[in-house]
C-alpha cells in the first residue's frame, strides 16, 4: 500500500521572515564539522505559534524552530524548554524528532532557536494528502494507529527520563478549568455568551487527576507524520510546545474537540482541520473506549473531560476572535468566530444534560 503522495513539504519563506542563513550555517558546523555545503531554506506555512524552517544540505535534512520576531513573553515561545522536553522523551517515544542543538546565544539569530532532524513523511491535514488513498479498513487501522501512540505517551515514565519537574504536580485538572475560565473573561467581547453554566459546572464537576504523565496537550492527526510506504503507520509526533506533565484524561478530551464527524452539524463540519470525517474512521465514542480499554483509567464522570475540551477550544477561538474584534489582525477567516463560539457553549450544554440522565 505504498502512498504517491509527496511528503509533507515546504516554501518560499515569507517576506520578513528571513534567516540569518551565513549564521545558522556556521553554527551548525560549529555542531557538525562534517556538514558540506549550505542549506536550502524553505519555511512552513502551518503553525502559527512559531517560525518553522526546512534546512535542505545536499546529505543533510534539518529543521529550525524559532520564535516569531518581536516576541516579548518568552514563556510562549521558550524554545529551551520544548527542545529540552523532546531530547529527553527520545529514549523512551522514539517518534519524537531527533535534536541536533539548541542555540541560546543572541549574536547567531537574537533569539533562541533549536535545530532537529526533519521526519520524511505524510501529514493528515483536513483532508489526506493528494494521491494517498486509504479504504475503510486501513482508515480505521490508522485511526487505532494514532491513538495508541497517545496511550504510549502517557505511559512514559517522566521521572525515569528527566521530566519530573516539567509540571505543578497533581490538581492540574483544577488548575486547567481555574485558567482557561479566566482567560475566556479577559478575551470576551459583547457578542458572545459568558459560558456561565458550562463554567459554574466544570469547576463544580473538577475530579482529582486519575494520574500524571507527560501529556502532549495538542494531539490532532495533522501533528503525527506517517509513513510514505506504509501510511497507516505512524513515524513521527510534532509540535511539543505545549507539552507538559498532567492528567492523560485532559489530553484526551482536548484532542476529542477537533474530532469532526461527517453527520456533525455545520458549523462543527466548518471547524474540522483533520481528516476524521472518512469512513473508517471511529466515533469519539470509540476513541474514549478504545482508550480506557488500553489504559485501564475508569473516570467517574467523562462528560467532565468531553466538555472541558470544547471549552478549551472556544477559549483558544475566542482569543483569535478578540484580535479580530479590536482590529489587531484583519484576517477575514476570524471574523464569524463568535458564532462558532455561541455553539460550543450549545455544545458543552447539550453533553451536561446528557450525562445527567
Amino acid at each position: 500500500m505504498p502512498s504517491t503522495a509527496p511528503t509533507d513539504s515546504a516554501g518560499a519563506v515569507r517576506p520578513g521572515e528571513q534567516l540569518d542563513v551565513p549564521a545558522v550555517d556556521a553554527w551548525l558546523k560549529s555542531l557538525e564539522p562534517s556538514l558540506e555545503g549550505t542549506p536550502e531554506v524553505t519555511q512552513y506555512s502551518g503553525g502559527a505559534s512559531n517560525w518553522t524552517y526546512r534546512l535542505r544540505y545536499p546529505h543533510r535534512d534539518l529543521i529550525l524552530r524559532r520564535p516569531p520576531a518581536g516576541t516579548k513573553a518568552k514563556s510562549a515561545h521558550d524554545m529551551a524548554r520544548e527542545y529540552t522536553v523532546q531530547k529527553a522523551l527520545k529514549p523512551a517515544y522514539p517518534w519524537v524528532p531527533t535534536m541536533v542543538g539548541l542555540c541560546q546565544d543572541p549574536a547567531v539569530l537574537g533569539t533562541d532557536f533549536y535545530v532537529m532532524e526533519r521526519i520524511a513523511g505524510l501529514i493528515p491535514r483536513a483532508r489526506m494528502p493528494k494521491g494517498l488513498e486509504l479504504d475503510a479498513q486501513q482508515t480505521r487501522q490508522l485511526c487505532l494507529n494514532v491513538i495508541s501512540k497517545l496511550v504510549e505517551l502517557h505511559a512514559v515514565d517522566a521521572a525515569a527520563v528527566g521530566l519530573s519537574s516539567l509540571g505543578r504536580g497533581t490538581g492540574y485538572a483544577r488548575r486547567q478549568v481555574e485558567g482557561w475560565s479566566d482567560r475566556y473573561e479577559k478575551a470576551r467581547t459583547w457578542n458572545v455568551t459568558r459560558f456561565r453554566y458550562v463554567r459554574d459546572w466544570l469547576a463544580a464537576n473538577t475530579p482529582e487527576d486519575v494520574a500524571t504523565c507527560v501529556i502532549h496537550n495538542d494531539w490532532r492527526l495533522d501533528n503525527v507524520v506517517l509513513d510514505p510506504g506504509e501510511p497507516t503507520s505512524v513515524i513521527g509526533v510534532l509540535d511539543w510546545e505545549m507539552a507538559t506533565l498532567g492528567d492523560p484524561l485532559m489530553d484526551l478530551g482536548g484532542a476529542l474537540a477537533y474530532w469532526v464527524h461527517a453527520d456533525d452539524n455545520f458549523l462543527l463540519r466548518a471547524t474540522r482541520r483533520q481528516p476524521t470525517h472518512l469512513p473508517g474512521m471511529l466515533r469519539r465514542e470509540e476513541v474514549v473506549e478504545y482508550y480506557l480499554d488500553r489504559t485501564g483509567l475508569k473516570p467517574a464522570n467523562w462528560a467532565f473531560y468531553e466538555v472541558f475540551g470544547l471549552f478549551r477550544l472556544a477559549v483558544i477561538a475566542q482569543q483569535i476572535y478578540y484580535r479580530y474584534h479590536h482590529k489587531q489582525t484583519r484576517n477575514p477567516a476570524f471574523k464569524n468566530f463568535w458564532i462558532l463560539i455561541n455553539s460550543l457553549d450549545f455544545r458543552c450544554r447539550g453533553l451536561i444534560r446528557r450525562s445527567a440522565r
